[in-house]
């Protein structure tokens, strides 16, 4: 991490942030490589990489583990980590490496890194029961999670307008959208990415573009702000692994009651190749479909998308 790194985030955490920013590479130096290691606020996974990890609530509510979209990181949460933190559960979500405070390294920005990184994270706070919900990109996350780690530290699954089986068109998933368009993101974050981020942030990810539709200038600079937070090449390397990653068996070895929730006016991840295909694949999973809903319904419809949560965590 260069000094420039760790001052712009000193600027976002604070002065005990910057502490833990600069302190932390020399202790994980020393650590040895076998073991993640963890402080108050990051763990230090396997391979050297920080992970930031925000833990709300009491200690011994049941634990919720929350995965974030591209290119947000654990902010994205807060709405529904506040409610359900005061409904008594455990919350944890953590920022994706290369995204938000947690470190950028150069490489392991692909779904099968992304899982590992989040069991380290689940090992080192040592949860159990937990139930682990992911977003778009974050669906994935805990799609392959399982797939690769099993469900021994996991009581229940979610999946909110999540990116599984696959975002991509290819022989076997017909419905799913061409290469063209992941190109596209591809261009638009190579030319400007900052004008990417308030484009698709004004346009389709909340529905902005909708007739009546009226858009809310704090959601648009709040998601503008964490992609510009999140590393150039992680945001770059994540639109490959979103969009091309096939979750099919993943979802195949899911053995916990599931959540599949879905707004039906997704531009962003089409409900038919998402969740109505995700729904036939998991062995009795709730499918919940929100009608009218963008895919940035945990802001746009935050009140509905947390009822059907706590209802499913209570049930």
């Amino acid at each position: 991490m260069t000094d420039s790194t760790i001052a712009r985030r000193g600027l976002l955490l604070g002065s005990a942030g910057l502490g833990l920013a600069t302190t932390l590479p020399a202790a994980a130096a020393t650590q040895p490589a076998r073991k993640a290691t963890m402080t108050a606020t990051h763990i230090t996974t396997r391979d050297g990489t920080q992970i930031y990890y925000k833990d709300w609530g009491p200690r011994d509510g049941k634990p919720v583990v929350l995965s974030h979209g591209w290119p947000l990181n654990s902010d994205s949460w807060e709405g529904q980590m506040l409610f359900l933190a005061e409904q008594g559960f455990r919350v944890v979500a953590h920022d994706r490496r290369g995204h938000g405070r947690s470190s950028q390294p150069w490489g392991g920005h692909e779904m099968d890194t992304y899982a590992d990184d989040l069991a380290q994270v689940i090992e080192a706070l040592d949860l159990k029961g937990a139930s682990l919900f992911g977003f778009s990109t974050g669906g994935g996350e805990v799609a392959r999670y399982i797939g690769r780690h099993g469900t021994k530290r996991v009581a229940k699954a979610g999946l909110i307008a999540a990116v599984p089986p696959q975002m991509l068109k290819t022989a076997t998933n017909p419905g799913g959208l061409p290469m063209e368009v992941f190109d596209g993101i591809r261009a638009g974050e190579r030319a400007n990415r900052a004008q990417l981020y308030k484009d698709i942030a004004s346009g389709p990810f909340f529905g902005f573009n909708r007739p009546g539709a009226k858009p809310s200038q704090g959601l648009i600079d709040c998601f503008w702000m964490a992609g510009m937070l999140a590393g150039h090449k992680a945001t770059l390397d994540c639109i490959k692994a979103f969009s091309e990653t096939d979750f099919t068996e993943d979802l195949k070895k899911f053995d916990v009651p599931t959540l599949i929730l879905h707004g039906d006016d997704d531009q962003i991840v089409p409900i038919a190749a998402a969740a109505l295909a995700s729904a036939k694949l998991v062995k009795n999973a709730k499918l919940v479909v929100v009608p009218g809903a963008p895919h940035g319904l945990t802001d746009t419809h935050k009140d509905r998308v947390n009822a059907e949560m706590l209802s499913f965590l209570k049930g």
